[in-house]
């Protein structure tokens, strides 16, 4: 085989002179002097290539998506341990709960749980959303991270007929 590190075929033509034909990728000599096995080796090469190419490519993608779940694991893991060093569950003795992402303060006798209805006061969007009066929430979560001002819960929601 002729050294092609200048990526030239190299050779020879009819004169008998190297050819200068320029050679690239898998390819061992330009279409000119290429011979049928020349062309198989180089198609080969390239099949193999593009093979491991490929499979080097989904392993790498496989592993970052694998990386990112482990990361994103951990993040969620301090977050919760960041929520619950400063989620506090009562405020001047009431409890607090958070109702569809906001935090209100219950002074009810009975303490609410997770799922339980609850009327909660009017503000200006939900006055806009759903007219005057309370509007109806859920419970999603006991206690808050907030700091700031709390509006009173109304009441329970009345039980509904099922």
């Amino acid at each position: 085989m002729i050294d092609q590190h200048d990526g030239l075929c190299g050779r020879a033509t009819r004169s008998g002179s190297p050819c200068k034909n320029r050679i690239s990728g898998s390819d061992v000599a330009c279409g000119t002097h290429a011979t049928e096995q020349d062309r198989a080796v180089a198609r080969a090469h390239r099949r193999g290539w593009n093979e491991g190419y490929k499979a080097g490519s989904e392993s790498s993608a496989s592993f970052a998506a694998s990386r990112i779940g482990q990361l994103e694991q951990r993040v969620k893991e301090l977050e919760e341990q960041l929520d619950d060093s400063q989620r506090v569950y009562e405020v001047a003795g009431h409890q607090v709960v958070d109702v569809g992402g906001y935090a209100y303060r219950w002074c009810g006798s009975e303490p609410l749980e997770v799922g339980d209805r609850v009327l909660l006061p009017e503000n200006y969007v939900s006055r806009l959303r759903n007219g005057p009066g309370p509007t109806l929430g859920v419970v999603s979560k006991l206690g808050t991270t907030y700091r700031g001002p709390l509006a009173d819960i109304v009441s329970r929601a009345p039980a509904t007929a099922e």
